[in-house]
């Protein structure tokens, strides 16, 4: 199997520790894995994490072939872009940061879509730090999707994605993403949702093995109830969900936001489609964070991430827990192919 690729993330974040605790709790789930970033910050992370004692060693590697090289433990770290003079203060939104884990994400996808690597994990980068950095991109998802669409020389709007958040007992894939509440209500159209059941079926089918079962959660509570607290579940969810049907998808709903995700978690659907960010994600993180696992649907290459941000008010203190990551990585080798897959809720 080819190596897979760890972005080290926002360095002012915890995203360098729980890269050295992965490795260190971790080791033969990380062989195979090399990591794109900065030497400097990630032998920071790798202090931090050790609390005084010995940190974990890192080795410095010319290309990702050859961190098949380098001893269980030891962290083989491709250097992207020049060399950082003093890694970036902890805990602040910082423009060098932002441009640091940029840089990194950018070498990863490019690296993928070549197809030198299996797979891509990302470690939290901060939005703000990006902004700052001059990347027009809210996030890693569509910072992804254009590199993606400009190595297939295609228009964005033909490379769509999808956000999935996984863990042992749910799934969840988005309608929208990181839009404003106002933008995700308008992004509720016939095609957007018909695209995501489209998406979801795709990507479930190849990792179940056969076609899923998709609730789909409607917009408005208790599902509009007939059209009384709003008609996009008649006017705009329902036509997709039988046009879906049709094609010969499973798919079933719209059922009442607040109840069909512990139908899922129950085991009677594998996947719920969620009109929006919050809608979809707060069942998942509820469950607890340190399970869960994003998943870009859509993209000509495997990209997941942990459940959690960059983590600032604890960044630098070795307090951060890997088993987000842990589980990214083993999701990312399974989908590569190279793993296999917990058991599916």
């Amino acid at each position: 199997m080819k190596p897979l690729a760890i972005t080290m993330g926002d360095p002012a974040g915890i995203g360098p520790e729980i890269i050295a605790r992965a490795f260190a709790q971790a080791p033969e789930l990380t062989a195979g894995c090399v990591v794109a970033g900065d030497l400097a910050c990630i032998r920071r992370g790798a202090a931090a994490v050790a609390g005084g004692r010995p940190p974990l060693a890192t080795a410095l590697v010319d290309s990702v072939q050859d961190a098949a090289q380098v001893p269980p433990r030891c962290i083989p770290v491709l250097q992207v872009g020049a060399a950082a003079a003093a890694p970036p203060p902890w805990g602040r939104v910082d423009e060098r940061a932002g441009r640091l884990a940029a840089e990194a994400v950018l070498w990863g996808a490019s690296a993928a879509l070549r197809g030198e690597v299996a797979a891509l994990v990302t470690a939290p980068l901060h939005k703000e730090a990006l902004a700052a950095a001059g990347l027009p991109y809210p996030g890693h998802t569509e910072l992804l999707q254009a590199e993606a669409a400009a190595h297939a020389g295609v228009a964005l709007e033909r490379m769509p994605v999808r956000m999935m958040l996984a863990n042992d007992e749910l799934r969840t894939v988005l309608v929208s993403i990181h839009v404003s509440l106002r933008e995700a209500i308008e992004a509720v159209t016939f095609a957007n949702v018909r695209e995501t059941l489209r998406i979801a079926d795709a990507a479930l089918s190849a990792m179940l093995g056969r076609r899923p079962r998709i609730a789909v959660a409607g917009l408005n509570p208790h599902a509009g109830e007939g059209g009384l607290f709003g008609r996009e579940e008649i006017e705009v969810i329902v036509p997709a969900l039988r046009d879906a049907q049709a094609a010969g998808m499973e798919v079933h709903g719209p059922f009442a936001p607040d109840t069909v995700f512990m139908r899922a978690r129950r085991g009677e659907f594998d996947v719920v489609v969620a009109m929006y960010h919050d809608q979809g994600l707060i069942p998942v993180k509820y469950l607890g964070v340190e399970k869960g696992v994003n998943v870009t649907l859509g993209l000509p290459l495997v990209r997941t991430s942990p459940d959690h941000g960059t983590a600032f008010d604890i960044a630098g203190t070795g307090q951060a827990d890997a088993s987000s990551l842990l589980e990214a990585i083993r999701m990312a080798k399974q989908l590569a192919g190279g793993a296999q897959p917990r058991p599916a809720p």
